[in-house]
């Protein structure tokens, strides 16, 4: 790959073990490239009743520090490779974010992981990174993750 062929490249993550291998393929592409990272993590709103007692609150605030913290990991593992990178959250449904944030900020691909499920765990767990395949415009690279047995 040389250099100049990616300006803007963006992962996803959620912070799990499962997304290491996403973060390091995107991190690899983007040195290579030469490319600005974007490590992006999505959170999903909770709903509000009015009998929730303030828990919603405190679950948002959980999932922000849990996106702070998956995105720094990002930003650790790329600045040690010499790759500018940028952390983002956002909030909404994560598919629909990741697409509409690409769209919005000229990203040039997309990286994501995925457990490879198929079948009826496919069916009951949805997949993040299937429906961005599907509505994207923007390149995206799905990188199987491995399950730790």
């Amino acid at each position: 790959m040389r250099e100049g062929t990616y300006k803007k490249i963006m992962v996803a993550t959620d912070g799990s073990q499962l997304a290491k291998k996403a973060v390091d393929t995107a991190i690899e592409i983007s040195r290579l490239s030469g490319a600005k990272l974007y490590a992006v993590y999505v959170v999903v709103p909770t709903t509000h009743s009015a009998r929730d007692f303030g828990w919603e609150k405190a679950a948002m605030e959980h999932f922000r520090n849990e996106g702070k913290s998956a995105t720094l990991f990002v930003e650790d593992a790329a600045k040690s490779t010499g790759v500018e990178v940028e952390s983002v959250l956002l909030e909404g449904h994560p598919a629909d974010k990741i697409v509409e944030f690409a769209e919005q900020n000229g990203i040039e691909m997309i990286v994501i992981g995925t457990l490879g499920k198929t079948g009826l765990d496919r069916f009951l767990l949805g997949s993040v990174a299937e429906n961005v395949v599907r509505h994207s415009k923007t390149p995206v690279l799905v990188v199987r993750g491995e399950v730790p047995e």
